[in-house]
Parts: structure tokens; C-alpha cells; sequence
């Protein structure tokens, strides 16, 4: 589990293709001297189990489901990256909770200059759209953002400069893609009610219901 506050960025040093899977190594711009084998990290908002720690670098192994429904397949060598530890339970929750399971892919519409923050603009998925609500939590490129204004297909941002500098924002150029998660709350009560839905819908099925629509 994870927070959102991102801790840094990273480098792509080497995507490696191991058939269908492959193996990324990446460069932390920070002290991570306390990874270990087994841990996990938070790649643009992908959550990774590190195999290999030495030196100033770290791997981990990205499958091919990854691969193909982030932004990981695209990563080349000098690639930049957002990074976060996994929370332990003595941290502070500055961010939301974010699991690090990838949701689905936005694209960067647009990117203003709002005064000293920077207002961005997606267009997304429209089974993503329907856990969006404005001033609610989402997570792109593992970055907890506050949701502004949002539809069906589309939710914008504002970047305060702190989160632009300490993370890959200031890279992103319209038609980017990024990676979203969305809050995993409003995915369980949606989950929840829908199932509350159903239940009510079948007790509304009784005798009279049967003899009305030619059953009995």
C-alpha cells in the first residue's frame, strides 16, 4: 500500500526483455539505501517487488500484464520516473490510499499555467469517469492529486510547484500517456451498492410480477 506523496524521482537504466516479461533496473535520485530484496516500490504508480538491490540501483520484474496496461512498456533507457516506498503503519497518510494496481490509461489533453500552478487536463476512459467525483482522490503516475472538475471522459488538476518539482510533471507534453488509479474506496461502496442494486431488483420478482409478464 501506498500514499501518493511521491519520495523522488528515478532513471530507467535498462529494460531488459525477458520474452514476453521483462526486467527493469533503475536509478533512485534519492537515498534508498535501506531497500531490500523482496520490498515494494511504486514505479509511476505500478507497484514492483524489487529482486535485485546493489550499488545505486535497484530491479525489479515487470510481466507482461503490466507491460501492457501501463505506461511500463514504453519506458526506454533514461527514461524519468516517479518513486515511492511502500507505507508502513507508523507513517503518516498524507496522500490516499493507493495499492499500486493500475486502473486504466489517461491521456494529457492539456497543460496551462494557472498563476504559480499548473492546471492539466485528461481524457479517460468512461469506466474510470464513474468513480470520479470532484474534490475526491486519484492517482496518476502514482501521484495523489485532488480531482477539480470531472465527466463521463475527463477530470482536470492543478499542480501546486512543490508537487511539479518533486516529481515528473513538469516532463509531461499533451498526448502523453500516464497511469491512473482511482480511489479504491469509491470502487468498493460502487461495488457495494451495485450489489444492493441487484438485491432489491430481485425481491421486486414475486407472483404478481410472474402473472403479469405471462410466466404463471
Amino acid at each position: 500500500m501506498f500514499t501518493g506523496l511521491v519520495l523522488g524521482k528515478g532513471r530507467v537504466v535498462r529494460m531488459d526483455r525477458r520474452g514476453v516479461d521483462a526486467r527493469l533496473t533503475i536509478e533512485p535520485f534519492f537515498d534508498m539505501e535501506n531497500v531490500r530484496k523482496g520490498d515494494s516500490v511504486a514505479v509511476d504508480g505500478a507497484c514492483l517487488t524489487v529482486v535485485e538491490h546493489k550499488d545505486r540501483t535497484f530491479s525489479a520484474d515487470v510481466s507482461a500484464e503490466t507491460l501492457s496496461r501501463t505506461i511500463l512498456g514504453n519506458y526506454r533507457p533514461g527514461t524519468l520516473v516517479n518513486l515511492e516506498l511502500a507505507l508502513r503503519m507508523s507513517d503518516r497518510l498524507g496522500g490516499h490510499l493507493v495499492t499500486g494496481h493500475v486502473d486504466g490509461l489517461g491521456i494529457l489533453k492539456s497543460k496551462e499555467k494557472v498563476g504559480d500552478s499548473i492546471r492539466l487536463d485528461f481524457e479517460i476512459p468512461r469506466e474510470l469517469g464513474f468513480y470520479l467525483i470532484e474534490k475526491g482522490s486519484i492517482a496518476i503516475n502514482g501521484i495523489s492529486l485532488t480531482v477539480n472538475e470531472c465527466g463521463e471522459d475527463y477530470f482536470s488538476v492543478n499542480i501546486v510547484p512543490h508537487t511539479a518539482e518533486k516529481t515528473t510533471i513538469g516532463l509531461w507534453k499533451v498526448g502523453d500517456r500516464v497511469n491512473l488509479e482511482v480511489d479504491i474506496i469509491g470502487k468498493y461502496v460502487a461495488k457495494f451498492l451495485g450489489k444492493v442494486k441487484q438485491k432489491e431488483s430481485r425481491k421486486d420478482i414475486g407472483l404478481d410480477f410472474l402473472a403479469k409478464h405471462g410466466f404463471l
